[in-house]
């Protein structure tokens, strides 16, 4: 906790109390020399773990040359070669790259180009989807009520569709209710001609990683092609190999027409980039947008090494097999208790949820103090628990985090 006499804003909510010092991979170390095992990965940012020697070498030689050039000033030499590098990776629809510095203003930008180009004033996210904690973001999400409490009134021009419960035994029927939803969303509450953009993430994530149904996602992408709206995928929290893709949409069959990029693109440096397609962007009014701090020399630096790392023979291969180790280790012991009730995931994004949050919160706090396990609990009752360790996370660190997590449920049921 934050003492008396800090100078330091009490405003973030703390999963743990530890005060770290370094970290390299999976581990991090408090001041005390305590050694922890990270399956948060500095919420979901560390993708190449702490300290990887690359990005740092990366970080160190561009310091030297240049910490900050601005593009509306003039341009450095990393900005074309990280964008080409982008379009190489990105779904094929995705042709030019505008550079930001945070998952907010990625997303912010996203709205603000779909609404100019397309003359529309309008938005549609989904029930329990989370992109951001800015003013328009926040009004944007709603998985928690706590995100905008005090903070009325937000932002118009946002309109909440339903997505399907995970929990419904009938997936296809419910699928089909939502997109039904979404139809009368149309015919009740805002034509479709006056939609600039569906918002939606290929996971859900404060939510709980709720992974977005295929073909929900196909009748939205129809509905869009129909109507002439944008869609915008937001990869914020699932891109860059998170789901063992190197973007989850791609598991999803449809091409976005904006994509948000960010935490894991530079490993921890903050760093943001929102693709378009490229009669998007050429229709985006020049000088009609910009970003201080975007397209940060240490920051492509940073984002170029990082791309290096997951693009490596075998790596995204690697972060398929490790989430298949986690995800059947996890439901297998779901045979300890009943009380776990659901484990779901793509890749090294990961959940499982308690029937009740004062279990996730026990099982939490028993990883931490007796295991030096750090989790994150999530979702919109704070009854599950979200794996994200960094994306080079081991076998035998897989196998560590699933010991610590069955000695936390049989000492807390």
């Amino acid at each position: 906790m934050t003492s008396p006499g800090s100078h330091v804003s009490t405003v973030w909510a703390r999963i743990t109390d530890l005060q770290v010092v370094s970290g390299s991979g999976c581990r991090v170390v408090d001041t005390a020399g305590v050694e922890y095992l990270d399956f948060t990965a500095a919420n979901a940012v560390a993708s190449t773990g702490h300290a990887h020697p690359q990005v740092v070498a990366a970080i160190a030689e561009q310091a030297a040359k240049f910490v900050h050039a601005p593009p509306s000033v003039y341009t450095h030499d990393l900005l074309e070669p990280l964008a080409a590098r982008l379009a190489d990776i990105t779904p094929g629809s995705i042709e030019r790259f505008f550079f930001t510095s945070s998952n907010d203003e990625v997303i912010e930008s996203a709205v603000k180009v779909a609404r100019q180009v397309s003359g529309r004033p309008n938005i549609v996210v989904f029930d329990g989807a989370f992109h951001g904690r800015t003013h328009l973001t926040m009004a944007m999400s709603t998985s928690r009520a706590i995100d905008r409490q005090g903070a009325s009134p937000l932002p118009g021009g946002v309109f909440v569709a339903p997505f399907p419960d995970p929990h419904v035994s009938d997936q296809e029927g419910e699928i089909s209710l939502a997109l039904a939803g979404l139809d009368r969303l149309f015919l009740t509450q805002t034509l479709p001609g006056e939609v600039a953009a569906i918002v939606i993430e290929p996971v859900i994530s404060e939510r709980g990683f709720i992974p977005t149904p295929k073909s929900f996602i196909a009748g939205i992408a129809e509905r869009c092609t129909e109507h002439g709206i944008l869609l915008v995928i937001d990869e914020v929290q699932s891109g860059f190999g998170r789901t063992g893709k190197m973007f989850a949409v791609e598991a999803l069959g449809v091409e976005p027409d904006l994509l948000c990029m960010s935490k894991g693109i530079a490993s921890g440096f903050p760093f943001a980039a929102l693709g378009l397609r490229r009669s998007v962007d050429e229709a985006w009014k020049a000088g009609s947008h910009s970003s201080t701090y975007g397209g940060n020399p240490i920051g492509c630096a940073a984002a170029l090494a990082t791309i290096a790392i997951l693009t490596e023979p075998g790596f995204l291969e690697a972060v398929e097999a490790r989430g298949i180790q986690l995800i059947d280790g996890l439901r297998d012991l779901q045979q300890l208790d009943a009380s776990l009730r659901h484990v779901r995931g793509r890749g090294l994004m990961v959940a499982t949820e308690f029937d009740s949050a004062e279990r996730t919160a026990a099982v939490v706090e028993h990883c931490l103090e007796q295991h030096h396990l750090i989790l994150m609990p999530a979702g919109t009752r704070r009854r599950t628990i979200r794996w994200m360790p960094p994306l080079v996370v081991s076998a035998a660190e897989v196998s560590e985090a699933l010991s610590a997590f069955s000695s936390a449920i049989r000492a807390t049921g």
